[in-house]
């Protein structure tokens, strides 16, 4: 018997993580969770990190943490998932995701040293031109 072997009941296939009592449970846990707060958790969290990227954390550190390149593949991500999202979700729920994707928007563009032009920055693509 290896060392990796010794972790896993007498049985239990060390490669299939399924099969863990843990991953069990944590799979029922997601299994009671409404499709809309998953959704809205997700979307959060590219907010979240698309906010910090654009310089906006609330640390001393906001500008060290800034990176434009990188905000922008989150913007994108994030108006292309909130699209997709939109019609399942409701107006309800996709509004003020909207209205937070708008507010990352602009402030991307209020950052870039090179702003671009309407219909070009980040998500355009998926939202149309941000003024």
């Amino acid at each position: 018997m290896t060392s990796s072997d010794s972790n896993h009941p007498a049985g239990q296939d060390p490669h299939n993580v399924y099969e863990d009592p843990a991953v069990q449970q944590e799979i029922r846990d997601i299994a009671d969770v409404p499709a809309v707060e998953v959704i809205n958790t997700a979307a959060v969290h590219l907010m979240s990190a698309a906010a910090i990227k654009c310089g906006l954390a609330a640390s001393e550190d906001a500008a060290e943490l800034k990176d434009l390149d990188e905000a922008r593949k989150l913007i994108t991500a994030l108006a292309g998932f909130i699209t997709a999202a939109a019609p399942e979700i409701g107006s309800q729920h996709a509004g003020p995701l909207r209205d937070g994707l708008r507010s990352l928007q602009l402030a991307f563009r209020e950052e870039s040293a090179h702003p671009d032009t309407p219909g070009q920055g980040p998500g355009e693509k998926w939202t149309g031109p941000v003024n």
